[in-house]
């Protein structure tokens, strides 16, 4: 009788509610433990994250050369080849374009600096040479006061590039791994979990499809975007067009955030080289076009993989830009896709093989004396 009563004198609602808090509070320090060991490891966590995301996106190449006879390390070599040729190419094309075209971006933003100056002294704000001089003066003030931090950040910049290599380096050699033995890699990993390696085996397979599916599907949805708005800008006359049509491809695997960001810096590098004619125009086209990509592109190819409600979109991207800045926001709608997929597999049971048929039994008769 003692043992009931206390439970008694709380009412059930709030007993429930407590052992919730506290299956709760376990699970949050749980997570916390985890983001801090991860946050410890980033140098190791974020390539190895990287190298999983382009196994993704490079594996349906890998397969295809392996089932047509070929070995699986020839077909690693060749799909780390050719991704290696893609970038190189991009880079040349993009680097080539930007000393071709800067020089005339300078002299074009110079001249419609120029021309909006004009307009300030004769148009309708009437505003005196000597108060937009002071505003100038201001500016090139601030930018001098600066100076100092960033040449501050541009000599740190050094010590983090061999960071930066190191981690390539890092991360290429897991793709390649990853690319050449990833199921006998799955198989040895499973071997520690007994007797739930099934489940474990369900969710890993669930969450690898989803991740495939959602890297290949941002892939083509972030080259299309990024080839329309390179042709628009091309279309316009706008210098660098390529560097912008690369960014906005890059910027389009962060979702909502990263397109707001290559717009805003496509939009001003058009009003500095154009004017502001062409800027609202080009401005227009990418709304429009996102509008299309949000409504029929994203949908049909990676919405099979994603529904994420926008909200929650934003929310993720949050959590994964304050633990691990931009890399942690671009990968971290992925990495909840994943374990949104995945948690049911891990919680449904296998199903129940049906009882082996018992083999029945003949004895041999005895002869009869």
């Amino acid at each position: 009788m003692l043992s009931d009563r206390p439970t008694k004198l709380v009412p059930p609602v709030l007993a429930r509610m407590a052992a919730w808090s506290g299956c709760l509070i376990l699970v949050g320090v749980v997570v916390y433990f985890i983001v801090q060991v991860i946050a410890r490891l980033a140098f190791v966590a974020l390539p190895v994250a990287i190298a999983l995301l382009l196994t993704a996106l490079l594996f349906p190449l890998t397969k295809s050369l392996r089932s047509a006879g070929m070995r699986p390390i020839y077909a690693t070599w060749i799909t780390m080849l050719v991704a290696l040729a893609v970038l190189v190419g991009t880079g040349w094309l993009v680097g080539a374009r930007a000393g071709e075209e800067f020089p005339g971006l300078v002299s074009q933003v110079q001249e419609t600096a120029r021309t909006v100056q004009e307009w300030l002294i004769t148009g309708p704000l009437h505003l005196e040479e000597a108060q937009i001089t002071d505003y100038v003066d201001e500016i090139a003030a601030m930018v001098n006061e600066q100076r100092t931090a960033i040449t501050g950040t541009v000599l740190s910049a050094g010590a983090v590039a061999v960071e930066v290599l190191a981690s390539i380096v890092l991360l290429l050699f897991v793709t390649f791994f990853l690319l050449k033995d990833g199921d006998r890699i799955w198989m040895w990993f499973l071997r520690a979990f007994g007797g739930v390696a099934p489940r474990v085996d369900r969710a890993g397979r669930a969450a690898w499809t989803t991740l495939s599916h959602y890297v290949q599907g941002t892939v083509a949805v972030a080259a299309v975007h990024g080839l329309i708005m390179g042709i628009v800008l091309a279309g316009m006359g706008v210098p660098l067009w390529a560097p912008l049509a690369v960014l906005i491809f890059f910027a389009s695997f962060i979702p909502i955030v990263g397109i707001f960001f290559a717009g805003t810096v496509a939009t001003l590098v058009t009003l500095g080289a154009k004017g502001l004619v062409y800027a609202l125009i080009f401005l227009g086209i990418l709304v429009v076009e996102q509008q299309l990509e949000n409504h029929v592109l994203q949908p049909l190819i990676v919405g099979r993989a994603l529904h994420f409600h926008p909200l929650a979109i934003i929310l993720v991207l949050s959590v994964g830009g304050v633990l691990a800045g931009i890399a942690g926001a671009a990968v971290a709608v992925p990495v909840a896709a994943v374990i949104y997929r995945a948690l049911p597999e891990l919680r449904h049971k296998p199903p129940e093989l049906p009882p082996r048929p018992q083999r029945r039994t003949f004895t041999r008769p005895t002869p009869a004396h």
